[in-house]
């Protein structure tokens, strides 16, 4: 499982702390080594005054009774000395022969000295410094640490002394626990305050990755797009590093804004171009139409000869292709038409009659030449109940029509075809549609393109391959793209899924109630825009009119309502990619 990376913000924060945690550890172990070594040496020349003292008694008159009677260790108990102060006398193979250790003070430190016992003597020996080799730390059980010097008596006598460094120890480790305690709330107030220093310091960079964002989340694939997103002139401002980011930000979207305004005007025109072509084409080939069948009917009379099989032949040939153009070109103006997002006629609009009408009809179509029976098992599977969508019945017609075709056409005799509607399966959902057959599939290279313009596989470039019937089919390539784009219109999707033996095209659309609700919303939308518009218009009214050219003429010849596109049963022959069998 990858780690998840840390903000900008999160970094910035750990390396300021993690830099104030590296200088204070360094001020904290340079402290503690200086506070040591300061202590332990006044700790050591207390101890070096103590052996000295233990070396020739002090003064020059007679010792007293009691220090004579003492011994060697009698400076032990003379006072001036550290409680817990001992000394210990060694022979001459460096075993302890006698020792005391001051546990009282004043007048009875004498009489209160005791013996180490015998284990605090055993640990003694064992790390006892060597005459002349200074102090050494010692730790003896049940009294604790002791730095102990060694000194040689006037007498000849080898002594060790010894002083509680408890003392020390005890201040060095409140040193350290009091650094530790001061650097850990040094961090976390330096972690709180960096973190709100820096977010403040990344707010303007915040804002130019909120308009980054915006202007991905907008729609620019297709469509005008009125790109006028752009970072406020205050987080644009190039004298800083964050500035500069928004600057090139804002460079790069008038770039882009530019680009997709050309993108639009070319692509208007080339749809007005299509619109105005398959426009002034329909005339010529109903012409050319009408012409070739006059010509064939006129021949065999009286007047006319009869035509040779080449010349019937060539007449056959033209009426086909004349009928392939008129549906190619029907086909390209409604998509234009479509992509011009001119509006269709929605109504309330039960599904169930459209399907079974469409399966009559690819029924009737899918016959041998000689009209022997169905070439393929066409089912449905429809609902008891109707199904209603906020559609257009002869749009919506063409598209169950477009799908049956492409079914009928690309698969081989014998294949079962399946129609099912089913109605939403909660509030809100959608209504799917779902043409379903169990031939040999799509390949998988070709199909992410099965809804693009002019998309046809190997087998469907033959005109008539999978028919059964070797006629040429007139596909134009175009089919399931004005399913794709009706459905669109629509506000629904349609998505394909194939594999061998299994080939579904789903259509789901909302249902009536929610297409009511998007449609009063948009058009509530278009509204408000509408009449944000006329604003401006209605003050330069009120100013009075100026001089300016007469309206504008629109564009090319718009056919009517009676020139839309006839519904055909083939107008998608070779749309399907399907694989050769």
């Amino acid at each position: 499982m990858l780690r998840r990376p840390w903000t900008l913000r999160t970094r910035l924060v750990v390396s300021a702390v993690s830099l104030i945690a590296v200088v204070a550890a360094v001020i904290g172990t340079v402290t503690a080594i200086a506070f040591h070594s300061y202590m332990y040496g006044k700790l050591d020349d207390q101890l070096h005054s103590v052996a000295e003292r233990a070396q020739r008694p002090p003064g020059p008159g007679p010792l007293p009774q009691a220090l004579r009677a003492a011994g060697p260790l009698g400076f032990v108990g003379g006072g001036g000395q550290p409680l817990g102060t001992f000394g210990a006398l060694l022979g001459e193979d460096g075993d302890v022969t006698a020792s005391k250790v001051v546990e009282d003070s004043g007048l009875r430190a004498q009489e209160s000295a005791k013996p180490l016992t015998g284990e605090q003597r055993s640990a003694l020996e064992e790390a006892a410094p060597g005459t002349g080799e200074g102090a050494r730390s010692v730790d003896l059980p049940g009294l604790g640490g002791y730095r102990v010097e060694a000194a040689t008596t006037t007498e000849g006598y080898t002594v060790l002394v010894g002083i509680p460094s408890a003392e020390v120890s005890g201040a060095l480790t409140t040193l350290i626990v009091v650094e530790v305690c001061v650097t850990a709330a040094g961090l976390l107030a330096a972690s709180i305050a960096g973190t709100v220093l820096v977010g403040v310091a990344l707010r303007p960079l915040r804002r130019v990755a909120a308009t980054a964002t915006r202007v991905s989340e907008l729609p620019l694939h297709s469509g005008e797009v009125a790109l006028l997103e752009r970072v406020p002139d205050a987080e644009a401002d190039p004298r800083t590093e964050v500035g500069q980011v928004g600057a090139a930000l804002n460079r790069m979207l008038g770039h882009v804004g530019s680009a997709l305004t050309a993108r639009q005007e070319s692509e208007t025109r080339v749809r007005q171009f299509v619109a105005d072509a398959s426009h002034e084409l329909r005339t010529p080939l109903a012409s050319i139409r009408g012409y070739a069948e006059l010509t064939r009917r006129a021949t065999g009379s009286r007047e006319a000869p009869e035509p040779d099989p080449v010349t019937r032949h060539a007449l056959g040939r033209i009426e086909s292709e004349a009928d392939r153009m008129t549906g190619l070109v029907e086909d390209l103006l409604l998509l234009a038409r479509l992509d011009s997002g001119r509006p269709l006629s929605y109504g309330s609009t039960d599904l169930l009659p459209l399907v079974v009408d469409a399966i009559g009809d690819a029924r009737a179509a899918d016959r041998g030449a000689r009209g022997q029976d169905a070439l393929h098992r066409w089912r449905l599977e429809l609902p008891a109940e109707p199904v209603t969508v906020r559609a257009d019945p002869d749009r919506f017609q063409q598209v169950l029509v477009n799908l049956l075709a492409n079914a009928r056409t690309h698969t081989p005799p014998g294949t079962t075809v399946t129609v099912s509607v089913r109605p939403p399966v909660r509030a809100g959902g959608p209504v799917t549609l779902e043409v379903r057959d169990d031939g040999p599939g799509i390949p998988a290279e070709l199909l992410p393109h099965v809804f693009e313009r002019f998309a046809r596989g190997d087998a469907s470039r033959s005109r008539g391959a999978g028919t059964g019937t070797g006629t040429a089919t007139g596909s134009t390539g175009l089919g399931l793209a004005i399913v794709q784009a009706v459905v669109s219109a629509h506000g629904g999707r349609v998505r394909v899924e194939s594999e061998p033996g299994r080939t579904v095209f789903a259509i789901e659309l909302p249902a009536e109630a929610e297409a009511t609700r998007r449609a009063e919303s948009a058009e509530a939308g278009a509204e408000a825009e509408a009449e944000a518009e006329a604003q401006p218009a209605r003050h330069a009214e009120s100013a009075g009119p100026g001089p300016g050219p007469g309206p504008n003429p629109g564009p090319g010849p718009d056919p009517g309502p009676g020139a839309e596109p006839a519904l055909r049963a083939d107008s998608q022959g070779g749309d399907r990619l399907s694989t050769p069998v």
